[in-house]
């Protein structure tokens, strides 16, 4: 249960680097207007700065999850459950708030908690049977 754990959070931290890659750098781009509904250009060009800062949290979240990932492989296996548990937890929790803050956005969220959330009961059921 531990490796498929694992391997939710790893693919919910695979989402979240696409998640960077349209805010920090797609942000003005036809499709991550359309992804993210900020409408026209010239919106989405007021956002920018605001869409680039957002992508880098979303970022440091999957690379929290990798990076834990990599460690609980190697052997170190509290500190990589920590990070993936951290990583993974923090997509959880950012899909809830825009859940509540948004609920019109209620796919986006489901999209970007859902997979992290699973990832997360995964591990912490292979854990305490172990």
């Amino acid at each position: 249960m531990v490796v498929v754990g694992l391997v939710l959070a790893c693919l919910a931290a695979l989402v979240h680097v696409f998640i960077f890659y349209l805010e920090s750098f797609a942000w003005t781009g036809e499709r991550a207007r359309r992804i993210f509904g900020t409408g026209s250009a010239l919106k989405a060009e007021a956002t920018r700065e605001l869409a680039f800062n957002q992508g880098f949290y979303n970022l440091f979240l999957a690379l929290a999850v990798f990076l834990g990932t990599g460690l609980y492989a190697a052997g170190y296996e509290d500190v990589g459950a920590t990070l993936v548990f951290t990583g993974a937890g923090s997509m959880v929790a950012a899909a809830l708030v825009l859940l509540l803050s948004s609920p019109d956005k209620a796919s986006a969220a489901l999209k970007q908690g859902v997979v992290p959330l699973l990832g997360v009961i995964a591990l912490a059921v292979g854990l305490l049977t172990a």
